[in-house]
């Protein structure tokens, strides 16, 4: 059960961390993140550490 602490937010930050990076990359209109540098920089940041989190609570849950 703890590893879901890990997972959810993880799955959390890789999606918005996506979404910044293609809106930062001018591809997801509509926004004042779009086609602005500094998202297209952070969002793979970001996603990766939600891939991170989400690894830490599967090698989790085996272990458990």
């Amino acid at each position: 059960m703890k590893s879901l602490w890990y997972i959810i937010p993880g799955a959390l930050l890789a999606v918005f961390g996506t979404v910044f990076t293609v809106q930062g990359l001018g591809y997801l209109t509509g926004s004042p993140m779009t086609g602005v540098t500094l998202w297209a920089i952070l969002g793979p940041i970001i996603a990766l550490v939600g891939l991170v989190l989400i690894v830490i609570g599967v090698r989790g849950r085996k272990t458990s």
